[in-house]
């Protein structure tokens, strides 16, 4: 079995948002590679499928859990699918390291994006649903992913990187939009408008 027998099948669970305590705590690891760890993975593929993301993790869906699932372009835009369980990312360094600065949002803190500087490329090392390893290598997009993704495990969301002027635009982009994302959202839909 491999990680295509989750990618489908799995159940919608309403999206965690910023400010609940599972946010911005430290995950326990995982120690059991189950069928529960494994309906859970399914889970969140369906609840980032419904939410259009790229990443989710698995505090995003309430769970104080290391474990997050990303469906996500690289930097050669091919979509790269997984999960990885306890993971743990590093980053270039020296003359290596080069920042990209693009905005970036969360589904947590929905309707709300800011630019924010991370490395462009970043290794990220863990362990699959069934307990074997995995090293995924990502560019573009799926660098900043898995490092976005790893962050919430580690109880800290981007804001959390920002400077205090853009945070604050932050919040108050995802304010204006926020009424149009019922409390169980995905899996009740966004609204068009505030008049649904």
């Amino acid at each position: 079995m491999g990680i295509e027998e989750l990618i489908k099948g799995g159940a919608t669970l309403p999206i965690t948002r910023w400010g609940e305590p599972v946010m911005h705590a430290q995950t326990r690891p995982v120690t059991s590679f189950d069928d529960e760890l494994r309906t859970l993975v399914a889970d969140m593929f369906a609840t980032m499928a419904a939410a259009h993301g790229v990443g989710l993790a698995a505090t995003q869906v309430g769970v104080d859990l290391a474990v997050f699932v990303y469906d996500c372009p690289d930097a050669d835009d091919i979509h790269r699918v997984g999960a990885i369980c306890n993971p743990v990312v590093t980053l270039p360094e020296g003359d290596e390291r080069n920042l990209e600065s693009t905005e970036e949002g969360c589904l947590s803190l929905p309707g709300g994006y800011q630019p924010l500087a991370r490395p462009d490329k970043a290794t990220c090392t863990g362990v699959d649903p069934w307990g074997e390893p995995v090293t995924v290598k990502g560019t573009g997009m799926l660098s900043r992913c898995l490092q976005h993704e790893t962050d919430h495990l580690n109880g800290t969301v981007f804001g959390d990187r920002l400077s205090n002027r853009l945070r604050r635009k932050l919040y108050t982009q995802h304010e204006e939009l926020a009424h149009l994302y019922p409390a169980d959202w995905p899996v009740s839909p966004r609204k068009t408008s505030a008049s649904e």
